[in-house]
């Protein structure tokens, strides 16, 4: 098993610093091939890994993303093909979680997927359109199989609404920094530090910032007043651009570095 969510942000915490979290879909633009850019990723100084399940109606994602879910998708990927993907970034020793609708989960059987991820590896599931309300029974097979639940938050949420999200989470708290699409930007949501702000008033757990992260200034910027600074459209984006997987390899790996360097200010 990786380590877990707790042992990842207390190391960053240690450091006196943000933890470095990275996406990427399984399957893209292979299995192997995913698997291998995830090391990449670990060895330029990611933390924690989510581990994309690629969906066909990917709501909250931006084009970047969604050209690479289409593309594993089209590769066969399946829920089976997510968790070998987990249980081999396991073994690099980064925490490991998955991010995945909702819709998928249920289809695959939510205690056969929950026992699944553990048997894999795998120490959580962040699940970006499931609702407290809607919990209970991952509510029960989280908790029978040691995994955390990291939920989302975003600027449009009530402080009723944000205190029955955290109520529900565990692990660390995922703050969508704006409202709308993954995708990188030329700036993070002016938004973000205010979202924090308010959740530290309902919370003790990590708090993430998600959504426009980009480059080293960027996540330096937002690791100023978060725990954790998550990264995906970049890496898809500079793995779409490469000409080939070992160019890819180096890409990721320099901007896995560069973000490193940024979340250590």
């Amino acid at each position: 098993m990786s380590r877990t969510l707790e042992e990842a942000f207390g190391q960053a915490r240690s450091e006196s610093r943000a933890a470095l979290i990275g996406y990427l879909p399984a399957g893209f633009p292979t299995r192997d091939e995913a698997i291998e850019l995830i090391a990449a990723m670990v060895d330029g100084g990611v933390d924690i890994v989510e581990v994309g399940l690629p969906y066909s109606d990917p709501l909250m994602d931006g084009p970047d993303i969604q050209a690479a879910v289409e593309i594993a998708l089209h590769g066969g990927t399946t829920t089976d093909v997510v968790l070998d993907t987990v249980t081999e970034v396991a073994k690099t020793g980064a925490a490991t979680v998955v991010m995945s609708y909702w819709n998928p989960i249920e289809r695959y059987g939510v205690e056969r997927f929950a026992s699944e991820m553990h048997k894999a590896g795998g120490v959580g599931v962040i699940t970006p359109d499931l609702t407290p309300e809607e919990a209970g029974a991952w509510h029960a097979a989280t908790e029978a199989h040691g995994l955390d639940r990291v939920f989302l938050v975003a600027p449009s949420s009530t402080d009723a609404r944000m205190h029955k999200v955290v109520a529900e989470t565990s692990g660390f708290l995922y703050a969508a920094s704006l409202m709308g699409v993954t995708g990188a930007r030329s700036q993070v949501s002016d938004a973000a530090p205010e979202l924090v702000r308010r959740a530290r008033t309902l919370t003790d757990l990590p708090i993430a910032v998600g959504l426009g992260v980009s480059t080293g200034e960027q996540a330096r910027g937002v690791a100023a007043y978060a725990d954790g600074v998550i990264v995906g459209s970049a890496f898809v984006r500079r793995i779409l651009q490469a000409a080939n997987h070992a160019d890819a390899c180096v890409a990721v790996r320099e901007l896995a570095q560069e973000l490193a360097a940024g979340v250590r200010g």
